[in-house]
């Protein structure tokens, strides 16, 4: 008796997607201290002190800028990072996530 082999020929078709960018926007307000700006930017998002002084300018300046665009999951753990640093000091900084466009 003969045994009869099939063989599956798979063909894998994987196309992945880029993840969908967020803004991370930093909003003004008149008690948080551009120190402290700086600080965060330095600290969370790991810029060089004067990238971060010109980003601190542009947020008092214009009212809101936006400080990175970055994956969905990334962008929602910073901006919870710089909140709760921002509470844990007192100042009332608020970040904002909005899809890039």
């Amino acid at each position: 008796m003969s045994q009869i082999e099939t063989k599956n020929k798979v063909q894998t078709n994987i196309f992945l997607k880029e993840p969908t960018l967020f803004k991370l926007i930093y909003i003004n307000d008149n008690q948080t201290s551009h120190e402290f700006v700086i600080h965060t930017l330095v600290d969370i998002f790991n810029y060089t002190e004067a990238t971060a002084e010109n980003l601190t300018l542009n947020v008092h300046e214009t009212g809101s800028a936006v400080v990175a665009v970055m994956p969905y999951e990334i962008a929602e753990q910073k901006g919870i990072e710089v909140t709760l640093l921002a509470r844990a000091n007192g100042y009332p900084l608020q970040v904002k996530i909005e899809p890039e466009a």
